[in-house]
């Protein structure tokens, strides 16, 4: 499910946001910086500052994560069902990789999120021509100009 391809895209960007359901069912969106892949079903990212995340997890484990590349207007959703760790083997390993990436801040928890669908995400603006280059151009000309 998860291809090298979707796993390289998800290593590159540095940023991504994370959908959850409140208990009072509305929507809770969540940008976070250390989401990664785990294996071809798994994603994970951990629990920084992330405290109405974890609590709407607990209560329900929907969730959905949303990576696009600011550039060329692409990416992914990541729809699945989320698992909190925060001790054990699996965790000690997961830790330890991102400590070995450079993650300095303090970790509480883990999310490992099992991937149950991916949607690939792209801007209307390839619908009526653009190509993926000269979108990284606007983009980039965009940016550069704060």
């Amino acid at each position: 499910m998860i291809t090298e391809k979707i796993g390289k895209f998800v290593s590159q960007q540095k940023l991504g946001f994370v959908a959850t359901v409140s208990p009072n069912g509305t929507p809770n969106l969540s940008p976070k910086g250390t989401i990664s892949v785990l294996d071809e079903n798994t994603l994970a990212f951990a629990n920084i500052r992330s405290p109405q995340t974890i609590e709407n997890l607990e209560k329900n484990p929907s969730i959905e994560i949303n990576i696009v590349d600011p550039f060329s207007r692409r990416g992914y959703r990541f729809k699945g069902m989320a698992k909190i760790i925060s001790d054990g083997e699996e965790y000690n390993k997961i830790l330890l990789s991102y400590k070995q990436n450079g993650v300095k801040t303090t970790i509480k928890s883990i999310v490992i999120v099992n991937v149950k669908q991916i949607l690939e995400v792209t801007s209307p603006l390839y619908d009526v021509g653009y190509t993926e280059e000269e979108l990284r151009i606007k983009w980039k000309k965009y940016y550069s100009s704060f």
